[in-house]
């Protein structure tokens, strides 16, 4: 005959209740306690499944995070390590689900509620539209985001002003003499194609803003995000009549390889060409790169804190946040050598 919660409790002189709080909440159990529990366990060849906790808690203590590129990559890689940090404990699995087209996107949102086999949705840097969205909400499943757009289709979300700081940065080039300034992105695709859109194609409405502000003519030089983007770009930089005063790179992944190129080729950084990025990458750091900090793994924390606040019926405040935008000021960029010819 197989030993029940029943038998545990009774061999370890405890309630049904603690032994039940032993196995899916043991932090909130006392040390001494917890062992009682866990010996009589293990002396009775016991355990408490997931699918009986699942039917006990209402909850499936599964939470999907939806990526578009790899997990590997360091935006993702150290927001995961940001949201295990609190789900983990908590007794929470995260799973991936790769979307990678506005379709796939879809089907998602259609097939979950069928499904229903997740507590909460996280979306990382891509759109959804407010229609999918409603889907969970109906069926009380919270839906967060990180860098994700709109920011009002979510139930929860954190998030930077990638547009506010483009614009930042483009004005600390320009404070410096730069006239003659070039951004290179990734380019993004009418959502009528099937794409998605990511929250990093905004930052190129802050760069033209800022250069517009000040009656300079955008320069913008698109590139595809594949295996040979330095080389892309500095075909597209050589191509030009003449060199730029000022390079601003849409992410660190592009200005830290692109500053490494340069000097190959003899160009000095920053007194011949002035260089940024966006993210604060580890490798920024030490080539000495003027960027845009973020910090994914706080974001995943600070986001799943508050998602399982929202699980437990707490109040969530604030349910919406946008993080202070923060330029790290290194030494690749400087002044333009001579304002009145640039």
């Amino acid at each position: 005959m197989r030993n029940n919660i029943e038998d545990v409790a009774k061999r370890a002189g405890v309630s049904i209740a603690t032994v039940s709080r032993t196995f899916k909440h043991p932090d909130l159990v006392a040390a001494k306690t917890r062992n009682k529990v866990m010996d009589a366990a293990n002396e009775l060849d016991f355990s408490i499944s997931r699918s009986a906790s699942v039917f006990q808690a209402g909850r499936t203590y599964r939470i999907a995070l939806l990526i578009n590129d790899r997990s590997s990559t360091w935006f993702n890689a150290h927001m995961y390590e940001g949201l295990d940090s609190v789900f983990h404990p908590a007794g929470y699995d995260i799973t991936f689900s790769h979307i990678v087209t506005s379709d796939t996107r879809r089907a998602f949102f259609e097939n979950l509620p069928i499904r229903r086999n997740v507590d909460a949705v996280v979306v990382a840097s891509f759109d959804i539209s407010r229609q999918e969205a409603s889907r969970l909400h109906s069926m009380g499943i919270p839906i967060v985001g990180i860098n994700a757009m709109p920011q009002d289709a979510f139930s929860l979300s954190i998030s930077i002003d990638d547009e506010k700081a483009m614009h930042l940065m483009t004005r600390h080039l320009i404070a410096m003499g730069h006239r003659d300034i070039v951004f290179i992105a990734f380019p993004s695709k009418p959502e009528n194609v099937g794409t998605l859109r990511f929250s990093a194609n905004e930052r190129s409405k802050g760069f033209q803003r800022a250069c517009e502000e000040r009656g300079i003519d955008p320069s913008v030089i698109l590139i595809p995000d594949d295996e040979n983007i330095v080389d892309n770009a500095l075909t597209r930089l050589f191509d030009r009549d003449h060199m730029p005063t000022a390079i601003c790179c849409q992410q660190d992944s592009l200005a830290v390889p692109l500053v490494t190129r340069l000097q190959q080729f003899g160009y000095r950084i920053p007194e011949d060409i002035s260089v940024t990025g966006f993210d604060d990458l580890d490798s920024a750091r030490q080539i000495g790169l003027t960027t845009v900090h973020q910090d994914p793994t706080q974001m995943g924390a600070a986001i799943a804190q508050r998602t399982l606040d929202l699980l437990d019926k707490k109040p969530v405040n604030p349910s919406h946040e946008t993080l202070d935008t923060q330029i790290v000021f290194r030494h690749s960029t400087a002044p333009v050598k001579d304002v009145t010819t640039s």
